[in-house]
């Protein structure tokens, strides 16, 4: 593609990104900058069409860009723009938290209310720790807390379901087998012990010590999405349900984040989404902006941006990769 293509196609992207219109050969000779005629443009913008950078809706005369056309647009076209300082002390003030749950939430808020659109996190994958003392209590006849207490004095209570009531001197002996058998062991150790150890117990105490390793075994790992409400905002994605219904399916399911955002931690510095390209969000009206964050040193995990695929690329990079910066910082000297 020539310097003249690509100038056109540069303009005609950024002025679609801005006021959503399908662009004319008109707008682009005004704004462009090249002393050219209108069928000059015209030319090259056919030019361009042959080649699937740009369309032309049935309704319009004017182009707007193919999925191509971003894709060319973002890896060599565009001008990312440096984010303000005010914007930059904004993330400060909001990754400035002790509490690595609370900058994880706090992050994926910040990038949602920077860029309007969906902020996400991927969590940290929990470090093997061990627990130290485990306790239950009954609830109601068939619901137990579970309260546990690992190494690094964490305190996590979660609550099961049983398929029988326990009488508060089972639970008592329950607790006491756990920490007499298990006390200093990882999650990981205690499902390899309670295979071999839970075949001499009887089988209800078996169902509720496995029950409540189960339960202790569960962490928050998983996907923090703030401001997908956003979305319904977005021209292109109201006005289509269909979409909007497949979007909010990834985001309930959220396995498919997953996996895509797990890709994204492999890979060094901003990655850019559009569209169906990656394989896991199945929309052409969407893409993500995704960066990979540290705690000493050590890739821990992935965030990012889901928003249209007119969306001001050259804001949301900087604000995902300020964001990741600043989060990495944050859990390095927690």
């Amino acid at each position: 593609m020539d310097k003249r293509a690509q100038i056109l196609l540069k303009t005609l992207v950024e002025h679609y990104i801005s006021d959503g219109q399908p662009i004319g050969s008109r707008t682009l000779l005004q704004h462009s900058g090249l002393d050219v005629s209108a069928a000059t443009i015209r030319n090259v913008m056919s030019d361009l069409e042959q080649l699937g950078f740009i369309t032309s809706p049935h309704t319009s005369a004017g182009r707007i860009p193919t999925q191509k056309g971003y894709r060319l647009f973002v890896d060599s076209l565009l001008t990312v723009q440096p984010l303000e300082s005010n914007t930059v002390q904004q993330l400060k003030r909001g990754l400035s938290s002790p509490n690595p749950t609370e900058l994880i939430a706090n992050a994926a808020d910040m990038l949602s209310q920077l860029s309007h659109f969906a902020g996400l996190v991927v969590t940290p994958k929990r470090k093997r720790i061990a627990f130290k003392h485990l306790e239950f209590l009954a609830l109601s006849e068939k619901r137990i807390l579970v309260i546990i207490v690992t190494s690094d004095n964490n305190v996590q209570n979660r609550i099961i379901l049983t398929e029988k009531s326990f009488s508060s001197s089972e639970l008592t002996q329950a607790g006491n087998y756990f920490n007499t058998h298990f006390s200093g062991h990882t999650f990981e150790e205690v499902q390899q012990k309670l295979h071999i150890e839970l075949k001499q117990m009887q089988t209800d105490m078996n169902k509720l010590m496995s029950a409540a390793l189960e339960a202790s075994n569960k962490t928050d790992d998983g996907v923090v999405i703030a401001g997908e409400r956003n979305l319904l905002h977005v021209d292109e994605l109201s006005t289509n349900v269909a979409s909007l219904r497949k979007l909010f399916d990834i985001f309930e399911r959220r396995t498919s984040l997953m996996q895509l955002l797990d890709n994204s931690q492999r890979a060094e510095g901003v990655q850019i989404f559009i569209g169906g390209e990656s394989g896991y969000l199945p929309l052409d009206e969407c893409s993500m902006v995704t960066a990979p964050y540290e705690a000493d040193g050590q890739v821990v995990g992935t965030l990012g941006v889901i928003g249209p695929t007119r969306m001001a690329y050259e804001r949301v990079i900087p604000i995902v990769d300020v964001t990741a910066k600043l989060l990495s910082s944050a859990l390095s000297t927690n």
